[in-house]
């Protein structure tokens, strides 16, 4: 097992806290060192596992980041028998908490019409609603400004994850507006909040 992956929940220090990050297909991925780095300077440190999408994987280099990331086929690989654990039920068993960071167009889509053909959003149709879901959209402008987005936002927060809103910046595109992920330092501090309340 990874550093991260932790104990089993009914062994584990109740201080302890199991973050996991979900990563999608935005360019804003490339940040998930540093995220990973910030979670971990919160106090008490938190246990931290990755989920990634395919496309994420264009943005970072899986085997630089210092935990564990999983992807679609390990959900296929750890499965042969019906004995055998269901990958994206064993890792919403283990989370306090999921935060999606970057959350892209494509994923948001199919978060708010239950779709789940991923590793990722198979963990989110399964997520226990009683836990924090953060989600944090990243995208181009226009796309951010189509109306079927602010439609798409509003039906997550009815569900009652929690929106990180996206900032406006020049984007890799080069397109300037309202779209890029918030900063890492808005969405440890988030986590730290929602952390926080569960002591």
């Amino acid at each position: 097992m990874a550093e991260d992956d932790g104990p089993p929940p009914n062994k584990r220090n109740k201080s302890e806290k199991n973050i996991l990050i979900g990563v999608t297909g935005s360019v804003a991925s490339i940040k998930l060192p540093k995220l990973v780095d910030e979670l971990h300077r919160l106090q008490p440190k938190p246990n931290i596992q990755v989920v990634g999408t395919e496309h994420s994987m264009h943005f970072f280099d899986k085997d630089k980041i210092p935990v564990k990331v999983f992807s679609d086929k390990d959900e296929w690989e750890a499965w042969s028998t019906m004995q055998d654990p269901v990958l994206h039920i064993e890792l919403r068993r283990w989370a306090d908490i999921l935060v999606i960071a970057p959350l892209d167009a494509n994923t948001m889509a199919k978060m708010a019409n239950g779709l789940c053909d991923n590793l990722l959003t198979c963990i989110v149709r399964a997520w226990d609603l009683k836990k924090p879901l953060l989600f944090c959209p990243a995208m181009n402008t226009l796309m951010w400004e189509h109306p079927i987005t602010s439609e798409q936002v509003k039906r997550l927060i009815n569900l009652g994850y929690t929106y990180v809103p996206p900032i406006k910046k020049t984007l890799a595109c080069k397109d300037t507006g309202i779209g890029a992920m918030a900063e890492v330092t808005s969405i440890v501090a988030i986590v730290k909040d929602h952390l926080e309340t569960m002591k």
